[in-house]
């Protein structure tokens, strides 16, 4: 199982539109609003490390409001 977590900002006025546009893309399990330098966390999962980048992310890049992505990539040794 892969996972990551993706951090993004999102346009102004769009935040309820972006989180729940991100909570249908198969592979995020959840997507919160939080503090900080980002807007929304994202928890995605999937069979591997190629999927997230190559479908996952390129889905959620697709959504309107988000401005902004950062994707840290989940190692467990």
């Amino acid at each position: 199982m892969a996972r990551a977590y993706l951090k993004a900002n999102l346009e102004a006025g769009r935040e309820r539109e972006a989180r729940d546009a991100l909570r249908k893309i198969n592979g995020v399990k959840s997507a919160e609003f939080v503090t900080g330098s980002h807007d929304r966390l994202a928890l995605i999962e999937s069979n591997s490390y190629e999927d997230i980048a190559s479908k996952t992310l390129s889905d959620i890049r697709k959504v309107p409001g988000v401005s902004e992505t950062v994707t840290d990539f989940v190692f467990g040794w």
